[in-house]
């Protein structure tokens, strides 16, 4: 396969054909219980109706105009998002890595206009990730996405540590533009931010002239047990940037502005061609309608409280902590023991999982998941980690 796929991305050699609910099905019709959702991207899982209808009627009307004009059903979502979160005007791209890019131009054009060439400096935390492209990759709080084959880096990013009240002392002054926080750190190890370090850091940085933006990019659209991740941490950023689920599997991207950041961006500062299709706003209508329901987001703290407890249950002598935040789970495993291995066994028994940081298995399950494919998902999962016990 990939030798027609460039396989940059060391995928395994299965190949889906089909999904329904939160299960896939490969070429073969085998069945596999989904409990990594496309990496947090099938918030409403596979083939759900009111999704799939929407797309489908919307692509009888129009798939895709340019960003000279506004689209009825761009214009509805983004009424919507902005209502449901609170902000004020919201940027709509293609993916998380861009509408982070869109927030590190708008940081540093805040900077510029609150201090001069001096205030430039984003501060990120260690153990984060924010994307891809170069830009992105340097704001990444980890060396092992610094390869020396990208170099050379931009500059104007400094990382300090999460939930280290030491750490916040001089990590703000007059050259600080914003700072910029996963609020559970996803790829680094699926890592719990304290929301008392979060609100002494945010107002640390707001008394230094910089503004606070949330990439919640992973943990926001309801994967967390609230619409935005941030609103249960307190601190209200000026900027979030959101995209994986926020279309339900359709690719988009969105950052959203308020307060000091509300009015930087002037016509022609950032654009995309593809950014606030029609298609993807309309399959992200549907999406913000389903996952802001009280009932829905009830629902998805009580699963993931449900998992995090079972696993905990089981009290397997490799598993050392069992942590996260609604459908966001990660069991942090012995360091005898490779999380890639346990990924590749519980495919051989029909369980899609992924991994985050060195130690830990990583769970991001379709936010509407059945009980009936939780439990199912957990047996096997049991069943692997006591193998790997053995």
């Amino acid at each position: 396969m990939d030798r027609m796929i460039l396989n940059n991305y060391g995928s395994f050699d299965i190949t889906f054909a089909k999904g329904k609910g939160s299960s896939l099905y490969d070429v073969n019709g085998r069945r596999y219980i989904d409990f990594i959702a496309g990496i947090g991207v099938n918030c409403l899982g596979h083939n759900y109706k009111p999704l799939v209808k929407a797309i489908q009627k919307q692509a009888a009307k129009e798939i895709h105009i340019s960003n000279y004009y506004f689209s009825d059903v761009g214009l509805e979502f983004a009424e919507l998002l902005l209502k449901i979160t609170g902000f004020e005007h919201g940027y709509f791209g293609n993916s998380g890595a861009e509408a982070n890019e869109a927030a590190i131009k708008l940081a540093r054009k805040y900077g510029q206009l609150n201090g001069g060439d001096k205030r430039k400096t984003i501060v990120t935390l260690k153990s984060s990730f924010h994307g891809r492209t170069l830009a992105t990759l340097t704001a990444t709080g980890q060396d092992r996405f610094h390869p020396d084959s990208f170099a050379p880096y931009p500059q104007g990013f400094k990382c300090i540590e999460a939930n280290n009240f030491e750490a916040l002392k001089d990590a703000f002054d007059d050259t600080t533009a914003a700072l910029f926080i996963e609020c559970i750190q996803g790829e680094g190890g699926v890592n719990l931010i304290s929301k008392e370090w979060a609100m002494a850091a945010a107002e640390a940085a707001r008394k230094a002239g910089a503004i606070v933006m949330a990439d919640e990019v992973q943990t926001g659209i309801g994967r967390t047990g609230t619409f935005l991740a941030s609103d249960a941490l307190g601190f209200e950023p000026e900027v979030v940037t959101l995209a994986k689920g926020i279309a339900g599997g359709v690719p988009m991207g969105a950052c959203l502005f308020r307060g000091k950041a509300a009015d930087i961006f002037a016509a022609g500062d950032h654009q995309s061609t593809f950014a606030g299709n029609p298609l993807a706003c309309a399959a992200g209508l549907v999406v913000a309608e389903t996952v802001s329901d009280s009932d829905f987001l009830d629902r998805v703290n009580h699963a993931g409280d449900y998992i995090r407890g079972a696993i905990s249950s089981w009290n397997l002598p490799i598993v050392k902590d069992v942590r996260g935040k609604g459908l966001m789970i990660g069991t942090q495993i012995d360091s005898s023991i490779k999380p890639l291995d346990i990924e590749v066994k519980c495919l051989d028994y029909g369980l899609c999982t992924t991994t985050a940081g060195s130690d830990v298995v990583r769970f991001l399950p379709p936010l509407n998941i059945s009980d009936k494919e939780i439990e199912e998902g957990l047996a096997i999962y049991k069943k692997v980690l006591e193998e790997f016990c053995k």
